[in-house]
């Protein structure tokens, strides 16, 4: 079956909202809007996910609720350290920090396609990761070993091998957070963090690996202030930073994935609606709503009546779900495997002995 773009405004501006749900299977309310063709991607957390065969079949499920030829692509934040959703009798990762530890480069690259191989078995698309943020703060909240390293060019070249290695085991990657979330003493989960830099050191040490790493097929962007380039707005919401610096001065041309809109860094200081649609006009191509129905529900209405009324959000909107439509056709889908197939790639022994190195 080939694959369809979205045509209607609806459709279109439901491909760029990439949603999470409470529970073991989604809603009613939530399947139809993945059936409506109005949910691009789903994200999945550990509140999602029982035992390894009903994750399994979650996937599957949640793939067929999509509209034929347009295609559900499922999200998740496996990291390693404690970003990791997937855990037994998947592998469990050490932080990248240890990988980063070991400087091999060959070593990034194999745990990035274990991981990936292993995502793949159980129906996942995309990984949230790897972390471009340099580890330049011991006292970062919410960064620290989960960078892989406090050095530019071994971020660059340690970050880049483990995504080469999610890349062929199948999966999208998506280095996140720009500008660079490594330097902060704030944690956006929970408040508004601001970074004072000059721009040179921004792109001397922050940028350099979004820069390097400029052909990844997805950046996340940081709910961070960076006063040199906007000091009023989170990089999120700044046409300075996704579109000036990184679509402009980095020539980035992949999909630019929001942050989740609910954070506190977020959610604080803006509407859900109001920050979704600003997120857009700055250059952001997609939506993380990951809680709250009835959010992601209001958001897609919002945005409809605002791109019809406005003909910039609609040329916007039309923009971004080309983007996702060209992803989407040229991803292919891990195959469909039975619990007994996926659990003999899920903690292969070569996967544990892998980790074990680094632990």
């Amino acid at each position: 079956m080939g694959y369809h773009a979205a045509v209607t405004l609806a459709e279109k501006v439901g491909q760029l909202l990439w949603c999470g749900f409470d529970g073991l299977r989604p809603s009613a309310g939530f399947a139809g809007r993945i059936a409506a063709g109005e949910v691009g991607v789903t994200v999945l957390f550990k509140r999602n996910l029982g035992e390894i065969a009903d994750v399994i079949a979650l996937c599957a499920e949640l793939h067929d609720l999509a509209p034929p030829g347009t295609p559900l692509l499922i999200a998740i934040d496996q990291e390693g350290g404690k970003v990791q959703r997937v855990r037994e009798p998947a592998t469990v990762w050490p932080p990248m920090r240890r990988v980063g530890e070991r400087g091999d480069a060959e070593l990034a690259e194999a745990v990035g396609r274990a991981l990936g191989e292993e995502l793949a078995a159980v129906g996942v698309d995309i990984d949230f990761a790897p972390v471009l943020d340099v580890d330049t703060n011991p006292a970062n909240p919410v960064i620290g070993e989960r960078a892989f390293a406090a050095r530019p060019e071994d971020v660059i070249r340690l970050a880049g091998a483990f995504a080469r290695g999610l890349t062929a085991a199948g999966v999208l990657a998506c280095g996140k957070h720009f500008p660079g979330h490594g330097d902060t003493s704030v944690d956006s989960h929970l408040a508004l963090p601001r970074v004072d830099h000059a721009l040179e050191r921004l792109r001397a040490v922050e940028l350099a690996p979004f820069r390097a790493l400029a052909s990844l097929p997805m950046v996340m962007t940081a709910h961070v202030i960076f006063a040199a380039l906007d000091d009023t707005r989170p990089a999120t919401l700044s046409p300075a930073v996704i579109g000036g610096l990184l679509r402009g001065e980095l020539g980035y041309g992949g999909i630019v994935v929001s942050d989740d809109l609910e954070m506190k860094a977020i959610a604080d200081h803006y509407g859900v609606c109001e920050a979704a649609e600003q997120a857009l006009v700055a250059g952001c191509d997609t939506l993380l709503i990951c809680s709250r129905e009835d959010q992601q529900q209001e958001v897609h209405e919002h945005l409809v009546r605002a791109a019809e009324r406005g003909e910039a959000l609609r040329r916007r909107v039309d923009e971004a779900a080309a983007r996702v439509a060209a992803m989407k056709a040229g991803h292919r889908a891990p195959a469909r495997l039975s619990a007994e197939a996926a659990l003999a790639v899920l903690g292969r022994r070569e996967h544990q002995e892998l980790a074990r190195r680094l632990a």
